[in-house]
């Protein structure tokens, strides 16, 4: 079985040939400014543009948590905005990250990575601004898309 591969780098310039699906956390709120996704809005403008539009629309949607957008960037890039954090943090209310939501949206991802014979790319999703554990994520990441057969690479930045 396949498990996940971890390099230094940047998530934004996935590595590899083929089909790439770059995967990260966000919140329900529609907030996009902190953390990874400003490192996207500056390589890329649609994601954020369909994530802002995706949570306007969300009474005639399905933006929930769990559920995830996917957004071509480049004819061979995909980006998956995964909702797996309920609000932001905030003082010491604890942690908005949702794992329950990340497997359930890792599943949609893995079965779009399978229909587009993608690669999946991520930073540790859910483990810096939304306060997870990657001890906690990474059996979400490893159960639902490595033990499918998919390639997954984790980026650590610097």
């Amino acid at each position: 079985m396949p498990g996940i591969t971890y390099v230094r780098g940047d998530a934004t310039s996935p590595q590899g040939k083929g089909v790439k699906l770059i995967v990260h956390c966000c919140n329900d709120l529609g907030g996009w400014g902190k953390g990874f996704v400003l490192a996207l809005s500056r390589r890329w403008p649609g994601p954020e543009a369909a994530y802002r539009r995706w949570h306007r629309e969300r009474a005639h949607n399905d933006f929930a948590l769990g559920a995830v957008q996917f957004v071509q960037v480049e004819p061979y890039v995909w980006v998956a905005n995964l909702i797996g954090q309920r609000g932001v943090r905030t003082g010491s209310k604890g942690v908005p990250v949702r794992y329950e939501a990340l497997g359930a949206g890792l599943e949609k991802v893995a079965e779009k990575a399978v229909e587009l014979g993608a690669s999946v790319h991520m930073p540790r999703m859910g483990c810096g601004l939304a306060g997870g554990t990657w001890s906690r994520v990474e059996p979400l990441v490893t159960g639902r898309l490595a033990a499918r057969g998919l390639a997954v690479t984790v980026y650590d930045h610097g």
